[in-house]
This record gives C-alpha cells, structure tokens and sequence, in this order.
C-alpha cells in the first residue's frame, strides 16, 4: 500500500537532513573511531544519537506547528537569542564549510584518479553547488540529495552486513578510560560533536520544511515527524555502520590526513567486504553522498543567515525577499571557507577536529533555545512536545552541558596540554 498523498508530500526535509549528517561525522569521525579503537566507543556513537534527538526534532516539528522557521522562535524569545546564534554560526560555518568540502575533493580526486591541489578542486565544488542552487533552487537540493543517500544507505547496510559476517569483530564494548591520553579525549569530543550532525541543521530543518511547504503544502505536525524519523534513525543506523566497518577493515591502522588518501582507504572498507568489483560503484556513491553534503551545507549556512538577518528587523513574513542575502552569505561563506582550506591543507583530521569539537561545544546551547522555542506558549497545544518528548530534552541539554563545561575545565586546566 502506498504513503497517503499528504504523508508523501511532506517527505524530504528529513532526507536533507541525512544528506547533511551522513557526511564526515560518518564517513571520517565513525571511521575514525572504529579504525582506532574498535567497537569500544559504540556506545558514545548510539548515546550521542540519543541524547540529540529531541533538538534535532524539534526544528521541523516548530515548522509545522507554526508555519514560521526555528529562527523565528528565537526572535521571540528575545534579541540575546538571536545575537547567540549569529555568533555560534560566525565561529563555526567557515570550519564547518571547509571540513565537508575538503572531504568531498579527497573522493572527487580518488575517483577520477586526478592529482590536482584539493583547494582548487575544493572551489569548483563549491562553485557547482552555486550554480545548482541557483538553477534549481530546493527542487534540485532535494532530488540530487534523495538519490545520493538511498545508493549510499543500501551499499553501507550491505557492507556491514558482509563485515560481520567475517567474523573479525568482537569487545571490549567499553574503552579502557585508565589508558586513555590528552589526544584521545580530543577525539572523543570531537566524535560526538558531530554525531549525528551539528545542532544547527535543526534549524536548517525548519527552513526546509517551509520551503517543501511552497510546493507541496504545509505539513501536518505528525506527517513532519515521520519525515524527521525518516532520515533521523537512517543516519543512526548508518552512524553505527562506520564505527563497525573501521573496526573490521581498518582496526589498528592510522588514518591518512590528505584527503585523497583517506578517500581511497575510505573506499577500501566496501572493497574488503564487498569485493574488489565494489571499487568504482563505492567510490562514485560515496562521492555523491559527500557532495549532497556539501550541498546542502552551502544552502543551510546562507538560508539560515538570510533569515536571521530579516529577523533582526522584525517577525517572519511569507513573502519577504531573502534572495540578495542568501547569496551575499554564499559567497562570503564560500571564501572563508576556501581561505581555511588554503592553511589547513596537509591535514584533514586537524580540520575535522576544529569543526567538529566546536559543534560540540555550542550544541547545549542551541540545544536550549530549541526547547524555549518548541514550548513557548505561542505554539499550537497539538504542536508541542509530549511531557516525555519535553524531560528527555532537558535532560540532553543537561548531560550535554555538563560534558561541554567538563571539557572547557579540563582545557583551562592544563589537562589536555601535550
């Protein structure tokens, strides 16, 4: 039996979202963390998920509820609000930008077997992103990111499946925090920062539903959520696939930091498990699903920014024009992010890092300003969070805090000095 009409029309939001998640939080950090310390840190990878997920809903869900963008409820709790988000988004898009692109490049350059300097291929992407934006706007987001993630999904969960099927995997599920180093708790934060994205893809949600919305109607609260879980327990899933295909294929291995070499051991976890015919078909979906990243980074930033700045003037109108905004922060965006390129250019897991701890740094608050928003009392009755839906955000933006600020002490503390 086919999806009702109205349930299909709203789906495409939470498949955005998987093609900004499913991205180097997975392809890189869940690699990483399986490849260096196996299956140990499973279970930060499954809690991470966990503990985010009512932030990460809420974004949508305050989208149909109400019709306007996430940022739009920042507004209304105040102009500190929108102030906070302006500077988390200044300190972390350029990093962000970057790392997604870098990583991009490494596949494009494995692909086609090329040795050209990454930042310059790094600016055609980001180019080639321009232009389909501009051509096709989110029609085209949304199309190029549904193939791109479907292929990639089914060659993951195929992979994963063969992986343990050979028999190489097993403990400790936990790792040996005695044992554990400056570097290693570096990772960590940097592991779960992304993990399954960056907070603020939620409000790139809210802006996307709205847009899907233009097409297709505003959606039902409940029929938005379904699309959220869509691409919500589909990047979960994949997350966790990493973790177990470094751990089978790549355990013990140092991961290179030029981002064409980490492409091709990259491609090498299907290839071991799949077979060597899997090369080429892993190599171009892989790609694709990095350039839907990438992709959907260079929409989310500027369309976040255009909207931010209407906001400072006042609530949210269906019909204003946010079109010269939006490609004034691409652009900008765009160079600040090839501008970091351009130093960070030998080491990918430096960049990575940078990005991703910051994530997890600003996640409680973000995480926060969600929750106010969701619950206000502006919201529709049917729109808001169950009171479970409601402790389990608390309780996120708590335990998030206490690792963030456990983290800021242990840095100005002299603990992770090396």
């Amino acid at each position: 039996m086919s999806a009702p009409p109205r349930l299909w029309r709203a789906i495409g939001p939470g498949i955005l979202f998987a093609g900004a998640a499913v991205g180097v939080s997975h392809l890189v950090q869940a690699t990483r963390a399986g490849a260096g310390y196996g299956l140990s840190l499973l279970a930060f990878v499954a809690v991470a998920n966990l503990v985010k997920y009512p932030a990460f809903r809420f974004g949508p869900q305050y989208a149909a509820a109400t019709g306007t963008s996430m940022l739009e409820g920042y507004r209304r709790q105040g102009i500190a609000a929108l102030w906070l988000y302006a500077a988390l988004t200044v300190a972390t898009m350029f990093a962000v930008q970057a790392a997604v692109t870098f990583v991009t490049a490494g596949l494009a350059l494995h692909l086609f077997g090329a040795s050209a300097n990454p930042v310059v291929v790094s600016a055609g992407l980001l180019f080639a992103c321009g232009a389909l934006l501009g051509v096709g706007q989110y029609r085209w987001l949304d199309r190029v990111t549904k193939v791109a993630v479907a292929v990639f999904t089914v060659a993951t969960l195929i992979a994963t499946i063969a992986a343990i099927g050979r028999g190489t995997l097993g403990g400790p599920w936990w790792p040996e925090f005695g044992a554990f180093g400056p570097a290693d708790y570096l990772f960590l934060a940097a592991l779960v920062g992304w993990m399954p994205s960056a907070i603020d893809v939620s409000i790139w949600q809210s802006l996307w539903t709205l847009a899907r919305a233009k097409d297709a109607g505003r959606p039902r609260v409940r029929d938005s959520v379904f699309d959220f879980h869509i691409g919500y327990v589909g990047t979960a899933l994949l997350a966790l696939c990493f973790v177990v295909l470094g751990a089978a294929v790549l355990q013990g291995e140092a991961i290179p930091p030029q981002p064409a070499a980490f492409a091709g051991r990259l491609v090498d976890l299907y290839a071991v498990a799949l077979g060597s015919w899997s090369r080429p078909v892993i190599a171009t979906s892989a790609f694709l699903v990095m350039f839907s990243t990438t992709l959907t980074v260079a929409d989310g930033f500027p369309r976040a920014i255009s909207v931010l700045s209407a906001r400072f003037r006042g609530p949210e109108e269906p019909s204003e024009d946010r079109r010269g905004a939006y490609w004034i922060a691409m652009v900008v965006l765009g160079a600040g992010s090839l501008a970091i390129l351009a130093l960070a250019v030998q080491s990918l897991k430096g960049l990575v890092d940078v990005a991703t701890t910051a994530s997890f740094l600003t996640a409680p608050l973000l995480a926060t300003l969600n929750h106010r928003a969701i619950t206000a009392k502006d919201v529709p009755e049917d729109g808001r969070p169950a009171p479970w839906l409601r402790r389990a955000s608390l309780a996120g933006i708590a335990i998030q805090g206490a690792f963030a600020l456990l983290y800021v002490c242990a840095k100005l503390g002299g603990f992770f000095a090396t």
